[in-house]
């Protein structure tokens, strides 16, 4: 699970958002925003409000494109103070800076599942240079003395304040690094952009030499080591905001501890607990629960460089959420009767131990506050459980809300003390069977679909069910039950597979959801349109994809949507990626093919006045994407250039990937989108364009590159192998190089292709996928199995009506239309890549009259006569 999603929760109960919204909207009824936020700007200075920051700056003033930047700390408690001495001193020396505007916004900043690198930054200063930088810091340093707040880990500290310093980019520009993302950007010493690395370690480009005046905290900063730990750490667990979790050992004795680390001031939990509270509050509880079986002992404590570490009994075992991989019956097409019968009585066997573990721990006067599948430690035996993660937990007798969740397991704001953990059961036993609980966050009426949909499926007792149904709708204050209408039907305004009613329901939904007064997006979907600039505009995440999808489908057209996205197009966000489905090009095309064939056009040639030569190769950001606008484009239009910028991507996709690509934190990517699959789907559509069946040959290679990362799986499937998990999915898992290797297929004939496309369609016939989404999850299945040319079990119409039926299991209703939710299944999403839209277009691939496809991978009806092998260009 993707922990960062959960900050975009707040401002929508439907849909993902960005943080700041919700503070735009109730900062004023809630008394959010600091008062440096509401007062009036100064004579001669210019304020700017751009998402999380409030900028002021001397009207008159010129700042440097990049330098030495300062950053200012601070808890929640002292910030209002600290904002208002650090806005005095700027403003009085005529220093640019911004700030946070509201306690919720720094709240979210520093929360425990925010972005490590940005958390801790409160205000920022801009000193206009070098020598000026060290004397401002050096004058915050005194005025903040003795104030508290979280270290900055992308930062070099000062002192010991809240003072921090980071050489960077002042102003937004961009470039692309080794791997064709696009980043911000700094010059280097030849003048050249280069990313601005933005991660949670300080750095000091290699042609910067660091000031004088940064010397003692440079040294202060390497005065303590990790080497200083009593328990040398062998591996790290996870990270987040407050810290790290480790697997150790002792120096002396060599006993195997998991250790957890605090920083004070950062992690915070709803209640504003830093992670140091937090792990007091895990100490004092496994202190009142030593003894019981289901609990780890505490084995030592200490403090290392403001830091506080917790060191744990190791426990040996599994977490459960794990068992799903490997037990699980609905992984495979057609489980038996017996499996799901033994599977079954092995689920219900797990919940009974989980169930007693926090009966045992009740029972010792604590409650456990954060139990999920992650959570529970299931013995090499099986035989027994022991729980997790104590941060959360309180006194029963406090009766306290739950103020740390997984948001498949997150009680309604109503639970309190050991409500908190009955409801956690009660949302077990359904994810036991089917794990998308997550699902109740955004309506609890899902818990009755989910139970009707498990008993449809197992032979579990209905009570076991029924009963966690009553405990998630229950009022806790005594009133009425949540009592959902009974039945899968009911809940569901219309099932996935009655087309054409759930093709009129999506889009209706898809409509219903719109915001045309918003400037950053039309339609809500995904995080990722907060990520890039033009991302709400894009093809994968924003309106291109939807109005694509709703064209294909046969939907109504959205004019205002259309108008929408044409002026984004006319004038796009400053740092606009180029890529297909996260920019530009993906924005031209489907502008054609909406019939505005001129401003497309316009675009398209925007794009040709840039520098392609450190794009990715890939279909979703880099040169296989755009030249396949490109030729699609040259083709409707005859426009020669168009034509000769296709060949041009051409021959950079089909540049060698570089030595060591793949190492380090930035695996090689596969699959359709990201790897090489992509690739070949360029050169396959361009040989049909000039005929060079050298194409063809570089396809193969391509493919042959992708499939070099699969693995078979003992039911015969060809997954991708991503090293801790297998993947079969349209986006970056085997079905997308089997979409391509279909269209391969129609031109020449290869055995060990075929084989291949037989084996990824056997990995797209799962009973069960985690999500519904186009390119990781159940709708890419349909739409593979649809067009397959491949042929045999799990290809003919009732299976990819069984496909469509399982993509009920997912469906929400919004405003009583058909809707799906998005990655992580925390909101719903509209958009094509992970929503409404991409679950649209794919049902309309496999029921539409005219079948929809992915752009560039048109219907396989009629293959061609395979061509003959030539030699390379």
């Amino acid at each position: 699970m993707n922990k960062g999603y959960a900050v975009y929760c707040d401002a929508d109960r439907h849909f993902y958002d960005a943080p700041h919204r919700l503070e735009f909207a109730e900062e004023t009824a809630h008394g959010s925003l600091y008062e440096a936020a509401r007062l009036p700007v100064p004579e001669g200075w210019l304020s700017h409000r751009t998402g999380d920051w409030l900028a002021l700056r001397p009207v008159d003033q010129a700042l440097p494109p990049q330098g030495w930047k300062i950053h200012v700390s601070a808890s929640l408690a002292n910030a209002e103070s600290v904002l208002a001495e650090v806005r005095t001193y700027c403003l009085t020396h005529e220093v640019a800076f911004k700030f946070v505007p509201s306690r919720y916004l720094l709240h979210q900043r520093n929360a425990k599942y925010a972005d490590r690198a940005a958390s801790g930054k409160f205000i920022t200063v801009y000193p206009a240079d070098e020598d000026r930088c060290g004397r401002i810091a050096g004058d915050l340093a005194a005025l903040l003395d003795g104030e508290p707040g979280p270290y900055i880990l992308s930062d070099l500290r000062w002192g010991a304040g809240p003072v921090h310093l980071r050489y960077g980019s002042f102003t937004r520009r961009h470039c692309y690094d080794e791997h064709g993302e696009l980043r911000p950007a700094i010059e280097n010493g030849a003048g050249t952009l280069v990313p601005d690395p933005r991660e949670p370690v300080f750095r000091i480009p290699e042609w910067i030499t660091p000031p004088g005046y940064l010397r003692p905290h440079l040294e202060a900063r390497g005065a303590v080591a990790v080497t200083d730990l009593p328990y040398p750490v062998d591996k790290a667990l996870h990270f987040s905001n407050g810290g790290g979790v480790y697997e150790a050992h002792h120096k002396t004795t060599g006993r195997r501890v998991v250790l957890k680390e605090a920083r004070p001031y950062a992690g915070l939990a709803a209640d504003g607990a830093d992670a140091v509270t937090r792990l007091e509050r895990e100490h004092r509880a496994l202190r009142q629960l030593s003894g019981l079986a289901c609990t780890p002992e505490v084995v030592d404590s200490f403090v290392l460089g403001e830091h506080h570490f917790l060191a744990l009994e190791h426990v040996a075992g599994r977490p459960l959420n794990s068992f799903f991989a490997r037990r699980h019956p609905l992984i495979d097409a057609d489980p038996s009767p017996e499996r799901l019968a033994e599977y079954t009585r092995w689920a219900m066997r797990m919940h009974g131990l989980v169930e007693q573990a926090v009966a045992d721990v009740h029972a010792r006067g604590v409650v456990f506050n954060d139990l999920h599948l992650f959570n529970i430690m299931v013995a090499e035996d099986e035989e027994s459980v022991v729980l997790l993660d104590f941060e959360a937990a309180r006194p029963v007798e406090e009766r306290g809300r739950q103020i740390v969740a997984h948001p498949a397991f997150v009680a309604p704001a109503d639970r309190r003390g050991t409500d908190v953990d009955r409801y956690a059961l009660a949302c077990l036993r359904i994810a036991l069977f089917l794990p998308l609980t997550s699902l109740l966050a955004v309506d609890r009426d899902k818990a009755a679909h989910l139970a009707d949909l498990a008993a449809r499926h197992f032979p579990v007792p209905r009570d076991f069910l029924d009963e966690a149904v009553r405990e998630i709708g229950r009022d806790p204050a005594g009133g009425p039950l949540h009592a959902p209408a009974e039945g899968p039907a009911r809940f569901l305004p219309v099932e996935p597979d009655d087309w054409p009613r759930s093709r009129d329901s999506m889009a209706e939904a898809i409509l219903a959801s719109a915001t045309p007064e918003r400037e950053d997006r039309y339609f809500p979907g995904d995080i990722a349109q907060f990520a890039t600039a033009g991302g709400g505009a894009g093809f994968g995440h924003g309106a291109a994809g939807v109005l694509y999808a709703l064209h294909e489908s046969g939907s109504p057209a959205c004019p205002a949507a259309e108008e929408w996205l044409l002026r984004r197009a006319k004038a796009p966000d400053s740092g606009t990626p180029l890529g297909f489905y996260d920019g530009l090009a993906g924005i031209a095309w489907t502008l054609h093919r909406l019939g505005h064939t001129d401003p497309a056009l316009e675009l398209a040639h925007r794009i040709l006045e840039q520098d392609w030569s450190a794009l990715s190769p890939d279909l979703h950001s880099g040169t296989a994407g755009i030249g396949l606008a490109f030729d699609a484009l040259a083709a409707a239009t005859g426009e020669t250039a168009l034509h000769d910028a296709a060949l041009h991507c051409a021959e950079l996709t089909a540049r060698p990937v570089p030595a060591g690509a793949g190492t380090g934190r930035s695996p090689r990517r596969t699959g359709l989108l990201h790897g090489s699959a992509g690739r070949a789907l360029l050169f396959v559509r361009l040989h049909e364009r000039t005929g060079n069946t050298a194409l063809l040959d570089l396809a193969a290679e391509a493919l042959n590159d992708d499939l070099s990362r699969c693995v078979r799986g003992a039911a015969g499937t060809l997954q991708v192998d991503e090293g801790w998990r297998t993947m079969p999915y349209l986006g970056a898992g085997s079905v997308g190089i089997g979409m391509v290797l279909d269209d391969y297929a129609a031109h020449r004939r290869d055995d060990t292709f075929d084989q291949a496309r037989r084996e990824i369609v056997r990995a797209a016939q799962a009973t069960f996928y985690a999500q519904p989404g186009l390119f990781r999850g159940a709708a890419g299945m349909v739409l593979h199995l649809a067009r397959t040319t491949t042929g045999g079990p799990g290809t003919a119409a009732e299976d990819v009506r069984r496909q469509i039926r399982s993509l009920a299991w997912h469906a929400m209703s919004y405003e009583g239309r058909l809707a799906f939710p998005g990655e992580q299944m925390m909101r719903l999403s509209m958009d094509l890549s992970t929503g409404t839209a991409g679950c649209l277009l794919a049902l309309a691939s496999a029921l539409g009259d005219r079948p929809a496809q992915l752009p560039f991978l048109p219907p396989l009806r009629h293959p061609q006569e395979p061509a003959p092998s030539r030699g390379r260009p």
